[in-house]
């Protein structure tokens, strides 16, 4: 008999499991993938570390996290700078003097706001309804039509105009040359690869994988006192109060025979016309010498059982329909629930990590 089942092997778990187990606890750790680290997971290819399941770039401003997560891999001093790729036309992201210097030419921050507030007054805005009209209110019309909307649409399957504005505000907008994409005080990438945080994690803890907890849910269950469950809350109830809306991603990953594709770890295409949303070219998070290079296109499409849900929908059905599964869950004794998809919630790692510590304090103290 375990004292915790853990579902799921990605942050939130393996953070669970080895607090727990520090904590004097036994636990045993499943995953239906033939691998741990959940959607961190890199894999080698080439010589190269491949982020399998998207970019991951760890940030945080929390002195505390980055300790913690400096505890089980070293980091490399990678700073996220991606551009933007406009039918050809680059562009720095996130929006900075550089951008308005290629798009109007100005040199100064008063230039580019005086541009940015005539725009807005054009346009009318005064409150913002949906996310087109937050965007144009935040950075006027040119860069909305040229950097936003085209991405947006395509990552989202959705008009701009249908989409509510909050997710915009996760976007930085800055009147300095600054081509860093956090302002977060701590940021790199694992040397060695994500997934080497989570084997030291999960060092010397029972772990299955290929195993799907809902083929076997009763007698896996009954291994353990209590379930730590990291996956979709809304199929551990069955379904019952409906499905919960995701965006998946499609994958095309390619190594290619020259040593530098695109000079550029992220590479964001803003048309609306190419079908990717990104080319992510793996080695430039490493500072990779190889002689060949791996890259990967991200097609965004609409989620389905059977794919991986990676963002969640959080409009105003979605909201209604995940309050009424996070009732039941709050009702439960035995089961803690946990991640991205037990609270139908986009997280950086960061959160994730400091998610799993607090649930861990409350459940077994410090």
């Amino acid at each position: 008999m375990y004292d915790y089942l853990i579902v799921g092997a990605g942050l939130f778990g393996a953070v669970f499991a080895y607090e727990a187990t520090q904590r004097g606890k036994s636990c045993l750790v499943i995953d239906k993938r033939d691998h741990i680290g959940g959607n961190v997971y890199t894999e080698e290819m080439e010589g190269i570390h491949v982020h399998k399941y998207g970019a991951h770039i760890f940030h945080t401003n929390s002195k505390k996290i980055w300790d913690y997560v400096n505890r089980f891999a070293d980091f490399n001093r990678y700073t996220n700078s991606p551009l933007a790729n406009y039918k050809g036309e680059i562009y720095n992201l996130p929006f900075n003097m550089n951008t308005f210097h290629k798009l109007w030419g100005v040199v100064r921050p008063e230039e580019a706001k005086q541009i940015i507030e005539e725009q807005k007054k054009a346009a009318g805005i005064v409150k913002p309804r949906n996310l087109e009209e937050q965007a144009i209110s935040l950075v006027g019309t040119d860069i909305y039509e040229k950097l936003i909307k085209g991405y947006t649409e395509k990552q989202w399957g959705r008009s701009a105009k249908d989409l509510p504005s909050f997710i915009i505000n996760r976007l930085p907008v800055r009147f300095t040359y600054d081509n860093n994409y956090f302002n977060d005080r701590y940021q790199g990438i694992p040397i060695g690869g994500y997934h080497r945080i989570i084997q030291n994690m999960l060092a010397g803890i029972d772990v299955r994988l290929n195993v799907d907890f809902f083929e076997e849910r009763d007698q896996l269950a009954a291994l353990a006192k209590k379930t730590v469950f990291t996956g979709m809350i809304d199929q551990y109830y069955g379904f019952r109060y409906g499905i919960l809306e995701y965006r998946s991603l499609r994958f095309e990953t390619k190594v290619l025979n020259m040593d530098n594709f695109q000079g550029n770890a992220v590479v964001n295409f803003t048309d609306a016309d190419t079908p990717y949303t990104r080319i992510i070219e793996h080695k430039h998070f490493d500072y990779g010498t190889q002689e060949k290079t791996v890259v990967t296109e991200e097609y965004p499409m609409e989620w389905k059982p059977g794919l991986e849900p990676y963002y969640p929908i959080n409009d105003d059905k979605n909201t209604q329909i995940f309050r009424q599964y996070k009732e039941l869950a709050d009702r439960e004794t035995n089961v803690i629930f946990g991640g991205r998809l037990a609270s139908y919630k986009y997280y950086d790692m960061h959160q994730v990590i400091g998610e799993a510590l607090t649930t861990i304090q409350t459940e077994l103290g410090e």
